[in-house]
């Protein structure tokens, strides 16, 4: 009876709540740093959606953790994403409950800028043709094949993921022009402008990489206007968010020729639906938003979880990949 009363007066561990399946390493090392706290990981659904209310911190996000913050009432006080976007998260509740997030932007520079890398490589080598002359059985040239070496490459939007990619692009050789809010210097970029000459910098460009997060301010930021302004021999690549980019104007500019080909790794609906006209252009790569993705991820978003949750557990503030609400991102 007594064990029972004094189990009954006893605090409620406060809890973490992985949505991810994490390495024994992993759960290791959250373990080791809050011993006193219960961590829910590698759990089944049931037992998942039964745990999930009481969460204090959440790595990870699905539709109940949604549910968690749209509660009037909640113990949820830091939810760490686990990919780069936010921008299907609902930030101004979190603004408004002073609920923290962070994300694992930076996790993603070296697999995405080598996805980007690799398609401006195979548009020039023109590998996207063979290979698909290969499955059709055709010895085939493919046509005039060209170099990337010389040519411009104009990065939109230099994060973690743009920084890197303007550091491969130098390393090819190219010229690189880097577009970012602030105008601000960049290391591997030979000319940098900010966003209102974005039209200027599209003229002069062979390769137009767009790294951007979704906001208000970059929806649909690339249309009709924007790609007549590009080279008709030039080549677009968006492995950023696919609402930056109006999808139905991208189609018509690759029917009409008014730009070379596209890489495609975001989409405007994803998965890319099947009646999509992209599937069927020659000159298009799609890929099922899969650049980002490599055996090194879960090892990097938990050095990230890891210092952030360090400073939790001391009463500091989250030092790394803190959203900015006002920004959304």
């Amino acid at each position: 009876m007594e064990a029972a009363r004094e189990q009954a007066v006893r605090p409620m561990a406060r809890k973490i709540v992985c949505l991810h399946k994490l390495s024994d390493d992993s759960i290791r090392r959250i373990r080791e740093a809050a011993p006193e706290w219960e961590l829910v990981c590698n759990a089944d659904k049931e037992t998942l959606k039964a745990q999930l209310p009481y969460a204090e911190i959440i790595a990870g996000w699905n539709e109940q953790a949604l549910e968690l913050v749209t509660r009037e009432e909640t113990p949820l006080r830091w939810v760490q994403c686990w990919g780069a976007g936010v921008d299907q998260m609902p930030l101004e509740t979190f603004a408004r409950k002073e609920i923290l997030l962070t994300n694992a932007s930076g996790v993603h520079a070296f697999p995405v800028s080598e996805s980007v890398l690799a398609m401006m490589l195979a548009f020039a080598r023109r590998l996207h043709v063979t290979l698909r002359n290969q499955a059709n059985g055709k010895w085939k040239s493919p046509g005039s094949l060209r170099e990337i070496h010389g040519k411009t490459a104009a990065v939109i939007g230099l994060g973690a993921i743009g920084e890197e990619t303007a550091r491969l692009a130098k390393a090819f050789g190219m010229n690189v022009l880097g577009v970012r809010r602030s105008g601000g210097e960049s290391p591997y970029v030979d000319r940098m402008y900010d966003i209102g000459r974005l039209m200027e910098v599209l003229g002069q460009s062979d390769y137009v990489i767009v790294t951007l997060p979704l906001t208000n301010e970059t929806r649909h930021l690339f249309g009709q206007a924007q790609f007549r302004a590009m080279k008709p021999s030039a080549y677009f690549i968006n492995i950023g968010r696919g609402g930056t980019t109006d999808t139905d104007a991208l189609a018509d500019a690759l029917r009409n020729g008014d730009i070379a080909g596209a890489g495609l790794d975001v989409f405007e609906q994803e998965p890319l639906p099947a009646a999509s006209p992209l599937w069927e252009m020659e000159n298009v790569i799609v890929t099922p938003h899969i650049s980002g993705l490599t055996i090194n991820y879960e090892e990097r978003v938990m050095d990230i979880f890891m210092s952030n949750l360090q400073d939790y557990l001391v009463g500091k503030t989250a030092s790394v990949n803190v959203v900015d609400f006002r920004k959304q991102y």
